[in-house]
């Protein structure tokens, strides 16, 4: 089994769920009493937070890779970067760390494939919407095009993901607020959804909506675990 490391905190509460998703699918493939070789570099997500909104991505790529080099020198054989945001900075880790990074756009785009599907929609952080470094793997890596929401309808998504999920806040009307977004998207042609932030699988389930959705925080775990088990 290969060693995973995590970098992780952003926020603690979807890094709680890659831990128990990791070690839960480790101990279906295995049996027994066996659990997940890892290790985890948790950072302190108000730091960066604010440096996100100040749009320091410079800043922020060196707390990432300082991170990475952390997990490389104690010992992993390969990174997971448990949000979808910080995969901006994905290929500067491998690149300048010179360890694997198992993308999360990478492997939730090989799902959308294996559901047949050519079109979804993208919910996440505006940073992961409207930037180009999560769209442009699923187009190019996987041939996925992908559908946004406008930019009111961002902002709210936005604002639900950094005051309240990342908070461990589970809101109702917030709930509604999404499943309306969601619909809409569907409307706009999207065959599926990509739940492209790491909180927002908190908040909205598959029984939620009539259209499939993605959990990126799931199919990620999964995907860190069967490449540690070379599936």
């Amino acid at each position: 089994m290969k060693t995973i490391g995590l970098i992780g905190g952003m926020s603690w509460e979807s890094s709680l769920e890659y831990y128990r998703i990791i070690n839960e699918t480790v101990k279906l493939e295995l049996g027994g009493l066996h659990s997940a070789q890892c290790l985890m570099y948790s950072v302190d997500f108000e730091e960066i937070e604010v440096l996100q909104h100040e749009n320091k991505w410079d800043e922020l790529t060196n707390i990432m890779l300082n991170a990475a080099e952390k997990l490389k020198n104690g010992g992993a054989d390969f990174i997971i970067i448990c949000t979808n945001t910080m995969h901006k900075m994905a290929s500067d880790i491998e690149n300048k760390v010179g360890i694997k990074v198992v993308h999360i756009a990478e492997v939730t785009g090989q799902k959308i494939i294996e559901k047949g599907m050519k079109k979804v929609g993208l919910l996440g952080t505006k940073f992961t919407m409207e930037q180009d470094f999560y769209k442009q793997v699923l187009k190019e890596k996987c041939n996925i095009d992908v559908i946004i929401p406008d930019e009111n309808e961002r902002e709210i998504i936005h604002e639900i993901i950094y005051n309240e999920l990342c908070k461990g806040i589970i809101n109702e009307a917030s709930k509604e607020n999404y499943i309306s977004i969601i619909k809409i998207l569907a409307l706009k042609g999207a065959e599926g959804i990509v739940l492209g932030c790491t909180e927002i699988p908190l908040l909205i389930k598959q029984e939620d909506v009539n259209i499939p959705v993605f959990d990126t925080t799931t199919i990620h775990a999964i995907s860190a675990v069967e490449f540690a088990l070379d599936k």
